[in-house]
């Protein structure tokens, strides 16, 4: 795919402006006198034509889709433009880099928190998770297995400003969470605990497969929530009933 090495928001954007461009272009030529919806329309419909060729994820395609008829709505309902202002800034400390790492939040359920403790190794131990969001694995865990020691890395600011209160006032004292990303050697050497777990996306599951058989010790466990890593088939799988139908697959490394 000739997009490959450029993230998949940016590659949206700039093939809904060149639906955008074209639509514009060839109407005139046409001489037709076509309705501002119907060009609206068209330029959605182009859009993830476009978004198709490009290879593009399908849920890209309904974003194609939708974007210029929901610019052209929210443009018709004249909403204030510090409400603008605020949703992006919410968004952009709930999601941060999510444009560029394709991992966006998301929240493992109650009964996967269970699902985990059923892992932890029977004395005192150490646990990391790779994208902690607002701290309910750590702070269940951490109540349920007060042996053990648990760390967070988060790179979204809010989530993380969350999950640290969460932690401060609910007395976790076997809790920390760090802002940072987990390719950071200096904050995120795998060779420190004996649980690793990630909840992320399917884009970075081989880079960090790599990364832990590099930094992992023999014997510890390596768990991923629902995301499979290309060519590796976990030596355990267990099913959780959640909303999600969430999948922990299980690596003795």
């Amino acid at each position: 795919m000739a997009f490959k090495n450029i993230p998949p928001s940016l590659v949206a954007l700039l093939l809904q402006g060149a639906a955008f461009l074209l639509v514009s272009a060839l109407v005139p030529l046409t001489g037709l006198a076509i309705s501002l919806p119907i060009l609206v329309l068209l330029c959605g419909l182009l859009a993830a034509f476009f978004s198709h060729l490009a290879g593009l994820a399908r849920w890209w395609l309904v974003i194609q889709l939708g974007f210029v008829p929901g610019l052209l709505g929210m443009l018709m309902l004249n909403i204030p433009p510090a409400y603008y202002l605020c949703a992006f800034l919410c968004l952009v400390l709930v999601y941060w880099s999510t444009f560029r790492t394709q991992v966006p939040l998301y929240l493992s359920s109650k009964q996967v928190w269970h699902a985990l403790q059923g892992l932890m190794p029977p004395a005192e131990f150490s646990f990391i998770d790779l994208g902690s969001g607002l701290g309910g694995v750590l702070t269940h865990l951490a109540s349920a297995r007060p042996d053990g020691h648990y760390s967070g890395i988060e790179s979204a600011p809010l989530p993380l400003w969350l999950s640290w209160l969460r932690i401060k006032f609910g007395g976790y004292r076997n809790c920390k969470v760090y802002w940072g990303s987990i390719w950071d050697q200096s904050l995120c050497n795998l060779a420190n605990y004996d649980v690793v777990y990630a909840y992320l996306s399917p884009v970075p599951m081989a880079r960090l497969w790599h990364k832990a058989r590099a930094e992992m010790r023999p014997g510890t466990l390596f768990i991923s929530s629902t995301f499979e890593v290309p060519e590796q088939q976990p030596q355990l799988k267990i099913e959780v009933t959640d909303l999600h139908h969430s999948t922990l697959l299980v690596w003795r490394m």
